[in-house]
């Protein structure tokens, strides 16, 4: 039986600081069933919100698929992501 390597991966988003981003940034780990490790959230200079996602467990596919997904949004002015 193959089993696919579990690996840690960091998604960091800013975007405009509006009561709603953050709740678009987590609706693409719900809709995958997926429990992110941590969230951390900071609000910065100039109006805009930060948001670090640790994620265990997910493939490339699925990350750039959430990334994409967050980076369409109106409100965001970046979204990546990257191993750890």
């Amino acid at each position: 039986m193959y089993s696919r390597p579990v690996f840690r991966s960091r998604l960091r988003v800013v975007a405009e600081a509006d009561p709603g981003a953050l709740a678009r940034v987590l609706e693409g780990f719900q809709n995958l069933n997926v429990l992110p490790r941590q969230v951390l959230a900071e609000v910065g200079t100039n109006d805009t919100l930060h948001v670090d996602v640790e994620i265990v467990g997910l493939t490339e596919d699925q990350l750039d698929l959430i990334t994409a997904k967050i980076g369409r949004s109106p409100c965001t002015v970046s979204a990546y992501w990257h191993r750890m």
